[in-house]
């Protein structure tokens, strides 16, 4: 039986941006910052990307179960990509998790914007 896909291509991006995020910023996490610690220890920026990931994921949860309401979910997604993004820019060592963060912001904005 084939799975049905969601009709909007935007969706689909979006939902993979998410879950590509929520992916790199756990094993970033766990398997980076915890291993170096340091400033990639600080409570703020830890805690921020352990938010950024849990919202990453439900984000796309809420997009897969097709509710409108999904914007409101993608706009808080954005904010908390964005800021995340900027933070593992400003501790260093973390490119490719900052560039999952801000890819994911824009196109969650984009979401939230339509």
């Amino acid at each position: 039986m084939a799975m049905a896909m969601t009709q909007n291509p935007a969706i689909g991006n979006c939902i993979d941006d998410c879950l590509s995020c929520y992916r790199i910023c756990l094993e970033t996490a766990m398997n980076h910052c915890l291993v170096i610690g340091g400033r990639h220890l600080e409570k703020e920026h830890f805690k921020l990307m352990m938010a950024c990931a849990d919202l990453c994921r439900t984000t796309a949860s809420i997009m897969l179960i097709d509710i409108e309401q999904h914007r409101i979910v993608c706009e808080a997604c954005a904010t908390i990509c964005a800021a995340c993004a900027k933070s593992c820019e400003e501790v260093g060592d973390m490119e490719i998790c900052a560039a999952a963060c801000q890819s994911c912001a824009t196109t969650c904005q984009k979401m939230a914007d339509m």
